[in-house]
């Protein structure tokens, strides 16, 4: 039998046997990457809409700000939102020189030597949260982790090295970069005949991109088929039977690259926001990943574990088609030719770039450098811009005043307070000047039209006039022990006007700090589309046919599986997600279901602009949802009214 695309999560361990027909119950995590909650009916992905229908519908769930892949990975691995586990974008500042990422001080997190050198830095859990994979292991379960590199891992980072959980991803066979498998799992992959080596995603990876001389390069137009199928097959085919004879309870994640692989790349809609990632190509992916969930189900029941598996079904993420329209920004200067870079268009490191233009005619000493191409320095007037929008600004690459980890629809600003490297820690910096050059570069953000919504960690600069603290979103306060942004900023959404839809969610259009098209697809933002995740569960542990109004989270969704496993977690920090008590079958009667108090947080007006960042907010037995924030009339779903007035 033949499978579409896949990307798939197993969890698989040697622990004590336990019958499976003892009350425990299996648990199989599939994340579809990137899909939009409303994108999903009957006639787009057939096995979701099914699976939600017969289920639980969470029909108002949310993924954590900024809506990266791995911040929500960490979700759902430890139950706690990013102030805790310090997973606060796929880029971020690491504090030190990645040597598995070329030395660079701004790593890409979706990489198992990356990951590895990071965790290692941290002593051995850079989250600072307990796994909840690893403590299933320890409790009795059999554990494996299949899909899509970078998120695999992070849902157990401690395997990396240990090869405890087995983790099969884009680093499979590959020699130097896969996860250590142990004699049990190549045993099962010889018996079973699957070769333990992924292939590549192919056609599916080309992102395409623009060149002055050639023009436009079309992405893909294909979804991940080829690699997609080899995760499909070690799930139904090693994966599962081998838990089968273990006969005792499992957990099993599968993370599927589909859609967001593909709707990043696809070709469909080159420099065009229509169809943007509503376009043929990206509903074919939808399908793929919906391909993959009805296989699995189906191996489920041919192996009679239906009766005692629990499925969630829940994005990471939604997603937005890109616009480098910068509204004015000095990086998109007509005067100023990009190779790389359709003309009048946003850079990759556009803000890095413009916040270096305004700081520097009062700083002279100020310098650009790219910290992903060497340190080298970057002189944007003459077309150059950073690789990948990351960009350390300082009189010396080694001594980094800022540094900007850009992100797609969102970056993260860095004060470093002490300087990287193997030289002893220097003395931290001047608490005042720093709270300067913060005030000053929040003043500079405010007058770029491509910004909607700033956030500042007060506890270090105060409150700044325009912005609110990152306390307010769950990236402050916590027990962090990766580097703090010190500001994190959000970019503008609108919703485009000739979309195919009529939901607004499913038509906005981000600007966004990528190297990719216009026209592609995107998320990161603090917009409802990119927050508005699909979400939905199962089994036996799940009420049926029951439509969920109450707001959800992804770090809900964590410590929903830590309690429905019987799981006793030891967490070092509170900003923990809450149980979906109301959607278990195990719980009473829900009705009636406590009260959503819905709420808007305003900033002080800043006194130049007049801007205030506003973020709207949903509150039941006190947990504090997110669902958008942003400047007036520069985000997609965002109220701008009080609704308790």
């Amino acid at each position: 039998m033949k499978f579409a695309s896949w990307l798939v999560l197993a969890i698989s361990g040697a622990v004590p046997a336990v019958s499976l027909a003892a009350t425990r119950h299996n648990l199989i995590l599939f994340v579809p990457d990137g899909l939009r909650s409303q994108v999903v009916t009957a006639a787009t992905a057939p096995a979701m809409a099914e699976l939600r229908s017969k289920g639980v519908d969470f029909r108002n769930s949310h993924a954590l700000f900024p809506t990266a892949t791995t911040t929500n990975a960490s979700a759902f691995a430890t139950g706690h939102k990013p102030g805790d586990t310090g997973d606060f974008s796929n880029s971020l500042y690491a504090g030190f020189r990645v040597s598995a990422a070329g030395g660079t001080l701004t790593p890409f997190l979706e990489s198992d030597p990356v990951l590895r050198q990071v965790n290692e830095h941290h002593g051995g859990n850079y989250l600072h949260e307990p796994s909840i994979v690893a403590a299933a292991r320890a409790g009795g379960y059999a554990t494996a982790v299949i899909g899509k590199l970078g998120p695999a891992a992070v849902l157990e980072v401690g395997s990396l090295t240990s090869g405890a959980t087995l983790i099969v991803d884009d680093s499979t066979g590959v020699p130097g970069q896969e996860v250590p498998l142990s004699d049990e799992w190549r045993a099962a992959f010889l018996k079973y005949k699957v070769a333990p080596a992924a292939p590549s995603r192919g056609s599916n990876g080309n992102p395409g991109g623009y060149s002055s001389q050639a023009g436009f390069i079309p992405g893909t137009w294909v979804p991940n088929l080829a690699q997609q199928q080899y995760f499909i097959e070690v799930a139904v085919k090693v994966v599962l039977p081998h838990f089968r004879e273990l006969d005792r309870p499992f957990v099993l994640v599968f993370w599927s690259r589909d859609p967001d692989g593909t709707g990043h790349s696809q070709g469909d809609s080159t420099d065009r926001l229509t169809p943007g990632i509503n376009g043929a190509t990206s509903l074919s992916a939808i399908r793929n990943a919906d391909t993959a969930l009805a296989a699995i189900e189906a191996a489920v029941e041919s192996l009679k574990l239906t009766p005692t598996t629990d499925i969630v079904l829940v994005a990471d993420h939604g997603f937005s088609t890109i616009s480098k329209d910068g509204g004015g920004s000095p990086a998109q200067h007509p005067d100023t030719p990009y190779s790389d870079v359709p003309p009048g268009q946003l850079p990759p490191g556009f803000l890095a770039i413009d916040l270096y233009a305004a700081l520097k005619p009062d700083a002279p000493g100020l310098r650009l450098f790219d910290p992903d191409d060497s340190r080298r320095e970057l002189d944007w007037t003459k077309g150059a811009h950073p690789l990948h929008g990351n960009a350390i600004l300082g009189e010396d690459a080694d001594q980094p005043q800022i540094v900007v980890a850009a992100n797609g629809g969102c970056d993260l600003i860095y004060l470093p307070e002490s300087l990287p490297g193997p030289r002893p820690k220097a003395p931290a910096r001047s608490p005042v000047s720093q709270k300067k050059l913060a005030a000053r570069i929040v003043n500079v953000l405010l007058g770029r039209e491509y910004l909607s919504g700033i956030f500042v960690d007060e506890s270090r600069f105060g409150r700044i006039p325009g912005a609110l603290s990152t306390a307010e979103i769950g990236l402050g306060g916590g027990n962090a022990v990766t580097p703090h942004p010190a500001i994190v900023v959000n970019f503008a959404s609108r919703v485009i006007a000739d979309c195919r839809y009529s939901e607004p969610t499913l038509c906005a259009a981000e600007v966004a700090d990528t190297t990719l098209l216009q026209g592609q697809g995107m998320h990161g933002s603090f917009n409802r589309a990119d927050t508005w995740n699909f979400m939905a569960a199962r089994g036996p542990d799940f009420r049926a046919a029951f439509i969920d109004p109450l707001p959800a989270s992804n770090a809900d969704i964590g410590v929903t599986i830590a309690h429905i496993l019987g799981l006793s977690l030891h967490p070092t920090g509170k900003l923990t997600g809450r149980v979906l008590t109301e959607a278990l079958s195990t719980s009473p009667n829900p009705e009636p279901l406590p009260v959503v108090a819905r709420g808007i947080t305003r900033s002080d007006p800043d006194p130049r602009y007049h801007l205030r960042t506003l973020l709207n907010t949903q509150t039941v037995d006190g947990y504090v949802y997110l669902d958008a924030a942003g400047f007036a009339g520069r985000t997609v779903g965002l109220t701008e009214a009080d609704p308790t007035r």
